[in-house]
């Protein structure tokens, strides 16, 4: 679904991505890990048009889109989640999901496609009338991925999700995405908490200064002792 093809880009004239290549199949979950400073996050906006590309290309289901900006983006069914609160903190639940509509040119289907995903996430209907600010960080992230769907992606990036939240609340938030998967949403993510993260991804990619140095099935990478080590707090038996 999604390819990179030794790409190499960054910001202005500094280059943070070096020969990046990887392909994720339609309808997976796919994790990217790798230290601070790897690039993961500098993948997801060159991705999504957010940053300069020097060389190489990004193809959507076979279709070159290396530079196209992100509203080229959405209109081909990529969504972004970035890093922290996207929410508007003073704006009801029911109007942060509009927003993520507001592009749309017919916005009655925008209301219908609301509706749908408040049936996705019950919460979310429940309190639709709440501000966004009395929302727990977990219900939180869940209406940041909620309005990501309103314009029905095929592809959802999603940077750090567990970022502040309580394990019993990332536990909920990887839930979700894992329903995402299950519904036809293909999803790439960047996630701190690899161990997790990895097992409920199909596959996994490890980003080490702006390379792809390993890409694999995400039980291989998580079996894996050089992955262990490095980004995964040791082997996986020595931790249960």
């Amino acid at each position: 679904m999604l390819e990179l093809q030794d790409l190499h880009g960054g910001y202005g004239k500094t280059t943070i991505l070096n020969g990046t290549s990887f392909a994720i199949p339609k309808g997976t979950i796919t994790t990217v890990i790798g230290p601070n400073g790897a690039g993961k996050s500098t993948v997801f906006k060159a991705i999504f048009g957010l940053l300069t590309i020097h060389s190489g290309r990004i193809l959507l289901d076979g279709e070159d889109v290396t530079g196209n900006r992100p509203a080229g983006m959405i209109a081909r069914g990529v969504s972004y989640v970035p890093q922290g609160r996207n929410v508007i903190p003073q704006l009801s639940v029911y109007h942060n999901l509009e927003l993520g509509g507001v592009t749309a040119p017919d916005q009655a289907q925008v209301r219908d496609r609301i509706e749908r995903v408040m049936d996705q996430f019950p919460m979310l209907r429940e309190f639709r009338h709440r501000k966004a600010i009395e929302l727990s960080g977990g219900q939180q992230k869940q209406l940041e991925i909620a309005r990501s769907l309103i314009l029905d992606p095929r592809l959802m990036l999603i940077d750090e999700p567990s970022i502040g939240l309580s394990p019993n609340l990332v536990q909920e938030v990887f839930r979700t995405l894992m329903r995402l998967r299950d519904s036809g949403v293909t999803v790439l993510m960047v996630e701190q908490n690899a161990k997790s993260a990895l097992a409920i991804s199909d596959r996994g990619i490890v980003l080490e200064l702006g390379q792809t140095r390993m890409h694999d099935k995400a039980d291989k990478l998580l079996g894996d002792p050089r992955v262990g080590q490095l980004f995964l707090g040791g082997h996986m038996e020595e931790t249960g």
